[in-house]
């Protein structure tokens, strides 16, 4: 049995049904309260993320899709965490030990949140990883990026910078 979940692990962010209900949060809705610990020892809340641009993404390590989507959001991180921008990194049910490991694979430097569970995921989402939420300083989500078909940097840059 334990065999099995590992064997679909690595698949289950494509192979997760599309659905319309799929989302909690839509464009438009203000992002929820929650709080959670960053790997660098930071705090970060909806309130804080409610006060500037932000970029809250969901992602899973052994997902094909996050792992062509999280080098795309480190590029976006070098270049607009400076200018204010906040990024709130969360795992969907993955350790940082994991975490860990592929960030030090793929040379990636950005404060991520390892969470155990999917209670900080279901706030916003309720299937499907990566997902990428851009919210205007207000906490407003004003764009959502999933799988479906996965963004490119430049539509990503894009909704940054109509936020700023």
């Amino acid at each position: 049995m334990a065999l099995a979940a590992i064997l679909i692990a690595p698949t289950a962010c494509i192979d997760d049904p599309v659905d319309a209900l799929d989302d909690v949060l839509v464009v438009d809705n203000r992002i929820p309260d929650f709080s959670v610990d960053m790997s660098n020892g930071e705090r970060v809340s909806g309130a804080d993320l409610r006060k500037q641009t932000s970029v809250i993404v969901f992602f899973h390590t052994s997902c094909p899709d996050c792992q062509q989507v999280l080098p795309l959001i480190q590029r976006l991180y070098d270049v607009y965490a400076e200018q204010g921008v906040a990024f709130a990194l969360i795992s969907r049910a993955e350790t940082a030990p994991s975490i860990e490991a592929f960030w030090s694979e793929k040379n990636l430097s950005m404060p991520y949140s390892a969470q155990d569970d999917n209670d900080i995921y279901e706030l916003f989402a309720r299937r499907r990883v990566p997902r990428v939420y851009v919210t205007s300083a207000n906490g407003v989500i004003k764009h959502i990026f999933t799988d479906n078909p996965l963004p490119t940097f430049e539509q990503l840059e894009g909704a940054v910078q109509s936020q700023l």
